[in-house]
């Protein structure tokens, strides 16, 4: 018999620099921070905290997306490996796709022409590992 789920927890992405990759979620997406290691923090609190490896987990919808920082520098994304494909990220409306390609040329992030496949739209670009990440919004 299949196992029941009722939709995903979290996603999280292994980065090679928290630092910039911080800097490109929170600007791109300004989602609150749900774990991350305060300043300062006690042994305990860091102990408790060690399954972030140093990274970051934030609220996104009903679930957390996070990056832990354990890559090489020298390592990259590949969607043709095994592993991770891409992700994806619902907006409400084909208007809402639009918004968003203006917010990435406003941040100067390259990304591809709005994409019409039917009954959703897609507009793609990539992190700063190369990470393939979408934006999908359904227009049916």
């Amino acid at each position: 018999m299949p196992l029941t789920v009722d939709g995903f927890s979290h996603v999280r992405l292994t980065v090679t620099d928290i630092a910039r990759s911080r800097e490109f979620y929170e600007s791109v997406f300004g989602w609150d921070v749900a774990y991350e290691v305060p300043d300062g923090a006690d042994d305990a609190t860091r102990e408790q905290l060690g399954f972030l490896f140093g990274g970051v987990i934030y609220h996104v919808g009903g679930g957390l997306f996070g990056l832990r920082p354990v890559a090489p520098s020298s390592d990259a994304f590949s969607e043709d490996r095994v592993g991770l494909d891409h992700v994806s990220f619902s907006v409400a409306s084909l208007d809402a796709l639009t918004s968003a390609a203006a917010t990435l040329d406003e941040l100067g992030i390259a990304h591809e022409e709005i994409k019409d496949l039917g009954q959703m739209a897609i507009l793609e670009f990539r992190d700063p590992d190369g990470v393939a990440l979408e934006l999908t919004a359904l227009t049916a």
